[in-house]
């Protein structure tokens, strides 16, 4: 008998001409995580939905339990125990988690009455399968994305899960909220169920999976134990390009600040926050959720209105009452969800780039559509921004190249001040360094560039300066030469 619970060979999948996959292998054993890693675009997604019956593959052999499956349906993925968690979890937001839980089961057995006690049963049920608890009343739209994602996997588990297939799981979670799903995740393990972790955060990759396949450009490139790779060979093998720390060196910091804040305080986000920053320096904001990073950022932007404190610009008070005033002041913001803050997906690429900046393409209020579609073929350029036709709409890009978009939106601005929050979240390894050098870049041209991120490493890596902030306040400041993962790590917790 094999030692796989599931054997795919030779898998491939064309779509109009282009092949999404070519002659994919992969296994997968039954109780153990196998690591799923790929840059966007390499064939990750296609895979999945044939695993899950959503497409039918064009060659090659799926086994499953021994048994060979000549064509995959949804329905049928779902009776042999493949449960896929999207990043969007698939959830009902007005719905309450009791609902959430039974209604598939429902559904299934095709009940046309509702029955409280019933649904009850099956939702605690699903939860004690991982020691879970929480109140079956909440709706699930006020639920953090962490209890949203164990809710999900509960669910899985009501369909005799054999194969949960979790894609980007962590992506909006904080290292706490990690730990809790990767102690879910071992729980399950030891259950038997076999776990498919799609992701391109290396630490998160070694910490969790047993064995690991990576693709690019729709083929194998390795597959085989995680023992058997370095964090270098998984990046080479990822990209094709072995990929060097680059920290940033500030070239030029100009002496007088651009920005000052002064006490600034917004209850109940944060507290008395005062910094400086000035043109040419990278300032690093970190800490966990519900630091009040993000408020903080927000209000410089303004997005949320201070209580009290200053706000100066080029030593001169400002304040800043709304994101068109921010504009004015030659401030720009890149939020932490590009794809519904940052970015119109079902627009054009040209349109989402000259966003910020139509007043340069008008006049009168009427569109010069032939100089907005120069103007964005420019930054479709400067920016190596991926795609042979800047008509297409922002969906049909990669992680990489949409938040490529959302900095050139800015840039069009001749910026003082640009705030990133969260620059490179759901970006993979080679996108993710090609946007750390564009910011660097900026930065030495005069830019004042603050990252806000929870992720240590991108902080050390490409700031001159880190302050760090703890339930609202500014608890920690280092310059340079004192950053440290451990430092920082040491300050947050």
């Amino acid at each position: 008998m094999s030692e796989y619970l599931l054997e795919m060979s030779g898998i491939c999948k064309a779509f109009a001409g282009v092949q999404a996959l070519d002659h994919v292998n992969f296994h997968i054993r039954p109780g153990k995580v196998m690591c799923l890693a790929g840059e966007n675009g390499c064939g990750k997604s296609t895979l999945v939905k044939i695993i899950s019956g959503v497409y039918v593959r064009d060659e090659g052999e799926v086994i499953f339990q021994g048994q060979k499956l000549d064509r995959i349906t949804p329905a049928e993925a779902t009776r042999l125990g493949i449960q896929v968690i999207y990043q969007d979890l698939s959830i009902f937001p007005n719905l309450t988690v009791r609902e959430n839980l039974a209604i598939n089961s429902e559904i299934t057995d095709r009940r046309k009455i509702v029955d409280r006690k019933r649904w009850t049963k099956t939702a605690e049920e699903a939860l004690a399968r991982i020691g879970y608890q929480i109140d079956l009343d909440v709706k699930m739209g006020e639920l953090s994305v962490a209890d949203k994602q164990l809710v999900a996997i509960c669910r899985a588990l009501l369909f005799n899960a054999r194969l949960i297939i979790m894609d980007e799981p962590t992506t909006a979670l904080t290292k706490r909220e990690v730990d809790a799903l990767f102690r879910t995740v071992r729980k399950l393990k030891e259950e038997g169920i076999a776990i498919m972790f799609i992701s391109h955060k290396v630490e998160e990759i070694f910490e969790i999976s047993d064995d690991v396949c990576i693709m690019r450009n729709g083929k194998n490139v390795f597959e085989g134990p995680t023992t058997e790779l370095t964090a270098d060979d998984f990046s080479y093998y990822m990209t094709g390009r072995r990929i060097q720390p680059d920290p940033f060196v500030p070239e030029h910091i100009q002496e007088k600040p651009v920005l000052e804040v002064e006490k600034l305080s917004a209850d109940p986000y944060y507290h008395d926050i005062s910094f400086q920053l000035r043109k040419g320096e990278i300032l690093g904001i970190t800490g966990l959720l519900g630091s009040g990073r993000t408020e903080l950022a927000m209000s410089l932007f303004g997005l949320i209105h201070p209580d009290s404190g200053k706000i100066l610009l080029n030593g001169q008070p400002v304040n800043i009452k709304s994101p068109v005033k921010a504009k004015e002041l030659r401030i720009g913001y890149v939020p932490e969800d590009r794809l519904t803050e940052g970015l119109c997906m079902r627009q054009p690429i040209a349109d989402n780039i000259m966003l910020a900046s139509l007043d340069k393409v008008s006049r009168r209020g009427i569109l010069n559509h032939r100089k907005l579609f120069s103007e964005a073929c420019k930054w479709v350029k400067t920016f190596s921004i991926a795609t042979d036709d800047p008509h297409k709409y922002a969906q049909t890009l990669s992680g990489g190249n949409q938040q490529k978009i959302v900095l050139s939106k800015w840039m069009n601005n001749n910026l003082d001040i640009l705030i990133l929050n969260g620059p490179t979240v759901g970006v993979d390894i080679g996108a993710k360094q090609d946007i750390h050098h564009l910011v660097h870049g900026l930065a030495h041209k005069g830019l004042a560039v603050i990252i806000i991120s929870d992720d240590i490493s991108e902080v050390v890596t490409n700031c001159s300066r880190v302050i760090v902030m703890k339930e609202g306040s500014i608890v920690g400041e280092m310059k340079s030469e004192e950053i440290t993962d451990q430092r920082i790590t040491e300050i947050i917790h």
